[in-house]
């Protein structure tokens, strides 16, 4: 699937990055071919397979939650602009 040149600029502007002049036609090489891939694997059949299907086993890649030794206050607001010695003073982010 070919993009044109415009389909581009409004995949960029949606993105909202500036693309120069001499960017713009490699991005849509890119993409194009990129879309043409799509397309191939939309050709596939899938017919009866499972959407979950994986041919690795899945695993839980987690660490054990363990509690650990926690850091003294006076080393966690060591480099903190605010503080009352016991929470960490921020500016009020919720109006009335």
């Amino acid at each position: 699937m070919k993009l044109s040149r415009e389909e581009v600029l409004h995949i960029a502007k949606l993105a909202r990055i500036e693309l120069r002049e001499e960017e713009i036609e490699k991005f849509r090489e890119q993409l194009s071919e990129i879309l043409d891939f799509v397309e191939k694997l939309n050709e596939l059949n899938t017919e009866g397979i499972d959407p979950k299907f994986s041919v690795i086993p899945p695993e839980n890649v987690l660490r054990e939650d363990v509690p650990g030794i926690s850091l003294p206050r006076e080393k966690t607001f060591m480099n903190a602009p605010e503080t009352d010695g016991e929470y960490f003073i921020v500016p009020k982010v919720v109006k009335k």
